[in-house]
């Protein structure tokens, strides 16, 4: 396992990077913040990303908060996805925020939502409440890129949502649109607005937005690659 005290370079190649999370696998967070010198919090309510930052740590990731895959150079997206006992995921999967305006002539294929999810390093952690943060292991790794008909979901549900964004129709979003892609709010408080577009053109203050992916869409990615 990579020595955090010693600083993780960011790997040169995807089968660098698939080895350095291959031997994570079978750790608890606790022992991995212990050797990072992290402090575990309570829960993860207010610290929706330790998870990931944690991880991040020990395969050297890059991006931080900038709005490019973890492994820029390499072209892969970090996604941490919290488990039940069977490998099922227990939550959705936030993959990027929603752009409110200034959309005239994106397409999907130049969509930030495609990009990011191009090719995405998949690391299980076990996410039963029931078991204390510092004891919930890590699983096995998964590097995957959607297939076709994993990307023309994606697309189908992508363009609806755009479409009804670009009309004005952004409050009428509901976690329901898109079969396995929804957009919902995403901000610490209700006070935290952003401009967007209203039914009739003008400009609206409202809640940022993120797009998810559906647990309908993760489960059987996993369920195919742990043969559950």
């Amino acid at each position: 396992m990579p020595d955090y005290f010693s600083p993780v370079l960011p790997p040169e190649n995807e089968a660098a990077l698939l080895e350095r999370a291959r031997q994570l696998a079978g750790f608890t967070l606790g022992e991995l913040a212990l050797r990072a010198g992290l402090t575990i919090p309570r829960d993860l309510r207010r610290d929706k990303g330790w998870v990931g930052m944690l991880l991040e740590r020990y395969l050297g990731a890059s991006a931080g908060s900038k709005p490019e895959q973890d492994f820029a150079d390499i072209g892969v997206e970090l996604k941490t996805i919290p488990v039940d006992a069977q490998g099922r995921p227990l939550e959705t999967t936030f993959v990027c925020v929603a752009p409110l305006t200034g959309n005239s002539g994106l397409v999907w294929e130049t969509s930030h939502v495609r990009h990011k999810l191009a090719r995405v390093l998949w690391i299980p952690v076990e996410g039963d409440r029931a078991i204390p943060l510092a004891e919930r292991r890590v699983g096995a790794p998964l590097l995957w890129s959607p297939s076709e008909e994993e990307e023309l979901l994606l697309r189908r549900d992508w363009e609806e949502l755009m479409d009804m964004i670009v009309l004005g129709q952004v409050e009428r979003i509901t976690a329901r649109h898109g079969e396995v892609l929804q957009i919902r709010p995403k901000a610490a408080n209700s006070k935290a607005l952003t401009e967007g577009i209203g039914e009739n053109g003008q400009p609206v203050m409202t809640l940022p937005r993120g797009f998810y992916l559906k647990k309908a869409f993760t489960a059987p990615l996993l369920a195919r690659h742990f043969l559950l």
